[in-house]
């Protein structure tokens, strides 16, 4: 992160004070609270998605990487914050520390920025264009988007192993060892900061609120696609369609309040991102402009403190949220009724969609899209032993229909 509280050039350091007690006290609390529960929900989101079957799906891997990043700003920047505030800002980790864990902190910082916008996009194809969905919001290609989004970002930040060394601090009365940047503040500032500025904050809000304007006209205020065959095809194939199968009437409302769930979820992940950065962000932004930064030291600290409650409250959301992430956080820690992930094992699946006389050879895993609510087999279906269970899945709805054949 930008070293904020770095001397300015040609500024005398005079004698040098030890943080108050209550400093130290308050910072190391909070650090150690808001870390220790963000590393251990993080932990748990890795693993409900790579343990679960049903919950591998597109969005969730976007949360996997966002939930990777988050372990490294907590871990990189938050962790080392305990040892400064004990050794008056003093860094006791060397030189390999200097340059590694400055790269982790900016490569977890831009890899979450760019995981967000990630979901934000496959959020958006998903539901205002269900049917380029079926091939564009398939499994295998988030994890495509994903390798190289960390790819993008551990190049990036590269020039962070360049850009930061070691540096003595020489006081009146004591000599100190820091962790800082090579170049001066003059020219970090305008040619480095404000392109990650740009890059890895405002240009990701920027799109998000562009692409979740769309997603709430066409989920919130009209819950069709916005083109007009489309949304006679998905009514034609959806509702229509589920009628005729004799399905339960209420599934098409089902569907959308499912995923009316999931967007509130993600946009409220992409809220607290924006609120929860503004503090620090606005800070560098406003001591770039002035020739004394303002560098109040409870104000850097809740400025430290906001970027590392956002990289933990993520798995909160997300168990406050979805009805299957808590359900999957329950079974992980052994609490609660177990589930069968799977229903009976009569089944069979079978592709029902608009464009199914396509000669496209991808997979169906685009069909899990979100996190919608599976639908469990009636107890009827258990006592029919003879019977195969197949399922027509809906290229909008990604819903299961079940139908009994002899």
């Amino acid at each position: 992160m930008e070293n904020v509280t770095s001397i300015p050039d040609n500024q005398t350091l005079g004698p040098w004070t030890d943080y108050s007690m209550d400093y130290k006290v308050v910072s190391i609390f909070f650090v150690i609270l808001i870390c220790g529960i963000g590393i251990v929900g993080n932990v748990m989101v890795i693993l409900v998605v790579l343990t679960t079957k049903h919950m591998r799906t597109p969005t969730n891997c976007y949360l996997v990487s966002l939930a990777v990043a988050d372990l490294m700003v907590l871990t990189a920047a938050g962790l080392p914050n305990i040892t400064q505030s004990l050794y008056g800002g003093g860094w006791v980790y060397g030189y390999v520390g200097c340059l590694s864990i400055t790269y982790f902190q900016y490569l977890g910082i831009n890899a979450s920025s760019c995981s967000i916008t990630a979901f934000t996009i496959e959020r958006y194809i998903a539901i205002c264009h269900p049917i380029k969905a079926q091939f564009m919001c398939t499994l295998s290609r988030a994890k495509k988007i994903i390798v190289v989004v960390w790819a993008f970002t551990s190049l990036y930040c590269a020039m962070w192993f360049y850009l930061s060394d070691m540096n003595e601090l020489i006081y009146d009365n004591i000599t100190l060892v820091s962790c800082e940047y090579k170049v001066s503040r003059n020219l970090y500032l305008p040619f480095i900061y404000f392109t990650d500025f740009a890059m890895f904050y405002v240009v990701p809000l920027m799109l998000a609120t562009v692409l979740y304007g769309f997603i709430a006209r066409i989920l919130f205020l009209n819950p069709l696609p916005a083109d007009p065959k489309e949304n006679t095809k998905w009514k034609k194939e959806s509702c229509q369609g589920n009628r005729m199968m004799s399905t339960n009437n209420s599934s098409c409302s089902t569907t959308v309040r499912s995923r009316r769930q999931v967007t509130k979820m993600l946009a409220v992940v992409v809220v607290l991102f924006a609120l929860l950065w503004m503090p620090y962000r606005t800070l560098v932004v406003v001591n770039s402009f002035l020739d004394k930064p303002y560098l109040d030291l409870w104000f850097l600290l809740f400025c430290r403190i906001c970027i590392y409650l956002n990289s933990a409250v993520n798995p909160v959301i997300y168990n406050a949220m979805s009805q299957k992430f808590r359900t999957s956080f329950k079974k992980l820690c052994h609490c609660g009724p177990q589930r069968l992930e799977k229903p009976a094992s009569y089944s069979l699946a079978l592709t029902y969609s608009a464009i199914k006389d396509t000669t496209n050879g991808e997979s169906p895993d685009h069909f899990t899209t979100e996190m919608d609510e599976l639908v469990t087999p009636t107890p009827s279906d258990q006592f029919l032993p003879s019977t195969k269970r197949i399922s027509f899945e809906d290229p909008f709805l990604s819903g299961r229909v079940a139908l009994c054949t002899p």
